[in-house]
């Protein structure tokens, strides 16, 4: 019985490695904020930390990890952040189309670029579209500076973006002569 328990643990194992590929994530942090709770015998120090992965060819995520030490809530943020990773369509090294994202008092604004421009953004936005593999974008952020909420939004924004391909398949037609402004 204890043969079979172990064939059936091996199995799982298996199957979970076979499932998900081996995909190399780079990860960046955006910020380590220190809390300090007020207790009767003096303050309790935890950190949290927000960071950003991704494989600089169109996946991307963030996560939020909350630990007594720095290292492990990073390690925590980026466990999350590997498990929430969007796909972001990126056409010859730029975005496909303007979009704007916005979440609480985040908003920012993303515009195509052409070759050679680079990453016009600041902050969290730009090591974001770094990781996702785009090469030339035009960034504005029209309010809030919390770097919590300019991820939200900038994810919000990136989530909303569709492909040349994937706007020709809804609209019935070639995707050679779309051009999308």
């Amino acid at each position: 019985m204890a043969e079979k328990k172990a064939k059936k643990e091996s199995k799982r194992e298996k199957t979970t490695t076979e499932d998900q590929p081996a995909v190399e994530l780079e990860e960046r942090v955006v910020s380590i904020n220190r809390v300090a709770k007020v207790v009767k015998g003096g303050r309790r120090f935890s950190f949290s930390a927000l960071i950003i992965v991704g494989d600089k060819n169109g996946k991307v995520g963030f996560g939020l990890g909350k630990a007594k030490e720095v290292p492990d809530a990073i390690r925590k943020a980026s466990q999350v952040a590997a498990k929430n990773l969007i796909y972001v369509p990126v056409e010859n090294g730029t975005l496909p189309h303007q979009i704007y994202g916005e979440f609480d008092a985040g908003k920012i604004l993303f515009k195509p670029a052409g070759e050679g421009t680079g990453i016009k953004a600041a902050g969290a936005c730009r090591s974001i579209l770094e990781l996702a593999g785009v090469k030339n974008v035009l960034t504005k952020s029209l309010r809030g500076n919390n770097p919590h909420n300019i991820v939200k939004a900038t994810f919000e924004a990136l989530k909303g973006l569709r492909s040349i391909d994937q706007i020709a398949g809804v609209r019935n037609v070639d995707s050679k002569g779309l051009r999308i402004k």
